[in-house]
């Protein structure tokens, strides 16, 4: 027997080869062969025997006696070798059958001598001579034939029934066999199955190992593209760091050029800090000299004011406007100053012509001439800027902490608003005193930032009507509500007064106070008059509240600037006739000239050095104790008319206005802290 291959090593060479599994070959014979081929050899062994045993019944009756008797066949044994036959499992009908069939079709002959068991019968000889057929009336020989032939079977049968006893043992030796064969079949079949098991495991898993091992190809191939623009990127940053040393190495050698300069600079260094501290000396020692210096411009400033007079009275004449008669000639002259024509006039000369008065001959009486005397006079061609430039020293005392108060006093019509707050349109010419002293008080405060000084501004501008105080500032609903607002002093102990419910904005250039202006000339109180279509029927304050401070010493100072545009002071005349509109004109000239007394009996008990100064007989007076008093520099611009239709109401301001001039008031004082 050849030696059986390991079922595993078939299923692992089936799965290195790919092909499918290839079952064992079976052991087992295969039903009916081995009979098929020994009853072929039967009946070639017994043809020649048919035709002598056709017409026997005795071969039929033998035949039927062993129904299940198997075909026999012998193979000649070599040497020392002997062939088993193959059983197959179903053998017993199939060789009965063909053992019956082979005695039914088997003629008598003669008889076949017994063989040995395990030889095999030899079979006739075909080419020989049939035996001669015997007569029928030779029943002797027939019986003789007959009992030879029956010998002759009974001895084949003889020698069959001992074949049958081997084929039997033969038999049970193969079922044994066969049942040894089917358990070994059963196992090897347990462990095929097991070992398929592992296969279609191991035939998973090779897929997945297939997946996994594309899967790795793939990512093998994305880092290979990784690592080539790695590389490539590692060139790059090589050739990027030989130019980065070469650069380092020039910046190493700029580096030693730039310590050696850098030594050199240091020792120039030192020498320019011990410069430097010569000149922080210097500079310090400077300032020092420089505030000296500022120090007494102030005094020397304050002083040429104080000379000037600590309440000065300029006069305006204003020119004839158009489609106004041209006055007389002779009726305004302006003389000439001690130094001729080149100093400015200080001196006016109005002719007044009395028709009421003439002489006993009847010839009218010649004109009077009134001559009056102030710090200046302007004629009718002077400009606003000439009119600023001659206060513009006063204006920069409030930066020094001064109060300053300007008054514009005149009668309706005469320029009193013109010169305060200049003309309409916007024309840079034409500005009036307020807008002037804010700019130039802002320019100041910025030459004085450089020596150390800080200055804040806060405006506000009411007015004065009828003894009412109205925020000519208010917006809204407030606007021309008068009764909400009150003078009262900013707190306990505090000379300084203010106006409850009023707006204090803080401007810090020109813009916002045009502003503030141009909303004030909005609201405030005018009417129709006989002298002017358009006539001012308040008194309008704009105060610009001033705080400064030097902070590297320690200084504040503190003061406002007051610019006062008057109500128009016309006289009442008592022969008008009085309608609704008249008693309201009526009632507000007589509140404009109140006031106007009170602020003339202030400034008299002011220079008369009184006791008691009148100032809370009035709001205006009251509002403006502060800029009145004897710390305070006053300036009143008295405005009057050219014509001569007006030349009462201009004697009467001009009288007021030298009255003013002739009081002298004490020595102001700033006030620093």
């Amino acid at each position: 027997m050849e030696p059986q291959r390991s079922p595993l090593l078939e299923v692992k060479g089936n799965l290195e080869l790919k092909r499918p599994l290839v079952k064992a070959p079976s052991r087992l014979p295969l039903p009916g062969s081995r009979f098929k081929r020994g009853l072929d050899q039967m009946e070639d062994v017994l043809e020649p025997e048919k035709k002598r045993t056709r017409g026997l019944g005795t071969a039929t009756k033998f035949a039927s006696s062993h129904p299940r008797a198997p075909a026999i066949t012998t193979v000649p044994q070599t040497q020392g070798q002997t062939t088993a036959p193959k059983v197959p499992k179903k053998t017993g009908p199939r060789c009965s059958t063909a053992v019956v069939t082979v005695l039914k079709n088997q003629k008598p002959g003669p008889a076949v001598p017994a063989q040995k068991p395990g030889t095999a019968a030899a079979p006739p000889k075909l080419g020989g001579k049939k035996p001669s057929k015997r007569p029928a009336w030779d029943l002797k020989g027939q019986l003789c034939d007959l009992n030879a032939e029956l010998k002759c079977c009974r001895e084949r049968t003889q020698t069959l029934d001992q074949e049958n006893q081997q084929l039997r043992v033969q038999l049970r030796e193969a079922q044994q066999q066969a049942t040894a064969l089917g358990a070994e079949r059963r196992t090897l079949e347990g462990e095929l199955a097991r070992v398929r098991a592992q296969a279609e495991q191991g035939q998973q898993e090779l897929g997945n190992l297939s997946a996994r091992v594309l899967e790795l190809e793939e990512r093998l191939g994305t880092q290979e593209g990784l690592v080539q623009e790695l590389q490539k990127e590692q060139l790059g940053l090589q050739e990027e760091r030989r130019e980065l040393a070469t650069r380092l190495e020039e910046q190493e050698r700029r580096l030693q050029t730039s310590e050696a300069a850098l030594s050199g600079s240091q020792a120039e260094v030192a020498s320019l800090r011990q410069e430097a501290a010569a000149q922080a000396a210097l500079l310090a020692e400077r300032g020092e000299r420089l505030h000296g210096l500022e120090m007494e411009r102030r005094r020397l400033h304050n002083q040429l004011q104080e000379l000037k007079g600590n309440i000065r009275v300029f006069c305006r004449v204003r020119p004839v406007l158009p489609g106004e008669p041209t006055p007389p000639p002779g009726f305004l002259l302006f003389p000439s100053g001690p130094g001729g024509p080149s100093d400015p006039p200080t001196h006016l000369s109005l002719l007044r012509s009395d028709e009421r008065r003439g002489t006993l001959s009847g010839v009218p009486a010649p004109p009077t001439r009134h001559d009056f005397s102030f710090d200046r006079v302007f004629p009718p061609g002077s400009g606003q800027d000439e009119v600023f430039e001659e206060i513009a020293m006063l204006v920069q005392s409030a930066l020094d902490g001064y109060p300053v108060c300007i008054f514009a006093y005149g009668q309706t019509g005469s320029g009193k608003t013109f010169t305060m707050e200049g003309g309409p349109g916007g024309d840079p010419q034409v500005e009036g005193l307020i807008p002037r002293a804010v700019r130039h008080l802002f320019s100041v405060a910025q030459e004085l930032s450089g020596q150390g000084w800080t200055y804040s501004f806060v405006a506000s501008y009411v007015e004065i009507y009828n003894e009412t105080v109205r925020d000519l500032l208010a917006t809204g609903t407030r606007k021309g509500q008068g009764g909400e607002c009150e003078i009262r002093r900013a707190g306990p102990g505090s000379e300084e007064l203010t106006v409850t419910n009023a707006r204090y904005v803080p401007v810090s250039c020109e813009k916002e106070v045009e502003a503030l202006l141009h909303l004030a000339r909005q609201n405030r109180a005018v009417a129709r008059t006989a002298q002017n279509e358009r006539s001012s029927r308040s008194h309008s304050v704009f105060q610009l509240q001033i705080s400064g401070e030097h902070a590297g010493r320690g200084l504040q100072c503190g003061a406002p600037l007051n610019l006062v545009d008057l109500a128009g002071s016309e006289r009442l005349d008592p022969g008008l006739a009085l309608g609704p509109g008249e008693r309201e004109r009526l009632r507000e000239t007589q509140a404009i000239n109140s006031s106007l007394s009170t602020l003339g009996l202030v400034i008299m008990a002011l220079s008369n050095k009184e006791s008691h100064v009148p100032y809370r007989n009035s709001k205006l007076t009251y509002l403006l104790q502060n800029s009145l008093g004897g710390s305070a520099k006053m300036l009143m611009f008295v405005n009057i008319s050219p014509l001569e239709e007006n030349v009462s109401e201009s004697l009467n301001s001009l009288r007021f206005a030298s009255k003013v001039n002739q009081c002298v008031i004490g020595t102001a004082q700033a006030n620093r802290k």
